[in-house]
């Protein structure tokens, strides 16, 4: 997900809060909405204070001029009359783009402060940093900032085909372009060449830089590639790969929806290849 138009984001929560602005609040995993998750409205402090649903504020920024807030819930099974709640993605066409990207951000900041509440070095209880977005522990110092895993995309190229592979995890039909994330020590470069022979056992050329996506599943920054096939033949050794084929431009199987960078990097590629 993408930093949506007319979001000016900040992390320095302002001394007074309108009852106005935009609580985007998760417990646990599973964001609170007004109404229905077929039909969701994110609510306002105002609506969530008189809900009874309070937990730990962290700002997020401006919408068009309108504070969002993240808000860390404690567990709670079922939400009031009159709210609803599920994971993020049971909200995709559902929610407006800009305001599923805000989510997807709240999400990561209320998850991070949620696991990030004692040091992970000596266990004492920390606090939030004054100057920046961070975790600071008073006992040993360690500062913990908000995780972000990178993890990169390749869709593997062979004249006219594509390799797309199903993960178990998948919708039924569903086939997409290769991914993992990125070891210590790795270039992206080199992680690509790293997963793609270990998934589907084939080599491939120099990988050409596409586009990146926030993913808040759960905190990761997708960086999708391009790269032409060098040679092997497919051979399936990840357990997480249960298919893997080289399909042509005419024949592509069912794809990941469109919110996701996989969906706009096969697209993106199946134009280019179709075009004269």
């Amino acid at each position: 997900m993408h930093t949506p138009p007319g979001f000016a984001p900040a992390h320095r929560l302002p001394a007074v809060l309108p009852g106005t602005a935009l609580g985007f609040a998760f417990s646990g995993t599973r964001l609170v909405v007004r109404g229905s998750v077929e039909s969701p409205v994110i609510p306002t402090l105002a609506e969530l204070d008189a809900a009874g649903l309070a937990g730990d504020r962290h700002y997020l920024g401006e919408i068009d001029g309108v504070p969002c807030i993240a808000i860390a819930l404690a567990n709670i099974e079922e939400p009031p009359p009159g709210f609803a709640m599920a994971g993020l993605r049971s909200y995709f066409y559902r929610l407006p783009d800009p305001l599923l990207a805000i989510a997807a951000r709240a999400f990561q900041i209320a998850d991070w402060d949620r696991s990030h509440r004692y040091c992970g070095r000596c266990g004492t209880r920390t606090r939030d940093g004054a100057g920046e977005r961070a975790k600071e522990c008073p006992s040993c110092g360690l500062v913990a900032y908000p995780r972000v895993s990178p993890a990169m995309m390749v869709l593997v190229t062979r004249g006219r085909e594509l390799l797309l592979a199903r993960s178990a995890r998948f919708a039924s039909g569903v086939y997409s372009a290769l991914a993992g994330f990125v070891e210590p020590g790795e270039t992206i470069e080199d992680c690509i060449r790293r997963e793609v022979r270990e998934e589907v056992g084939v080599e491939v050329g120099e990988p050409v830089y596409f586009a990146s996506q926030s993913w808040a599943f759960p905190h990761s920054l997708m960086i999708a590639y391009t790269v032409e096939y060098a040679g092997g033949a497919i051979r399936l050794d990840d357990p997480e790969i249960e298919d893997a084929r080289w399909f042509a431009l005419d024949a592509l199987p069912k794809l990941p929806p469109s919110v996701s960078i996989a969906r706009r990097l096969i697209d993106a590629t199946v134009e280019r290849l179709r075009a004269p």
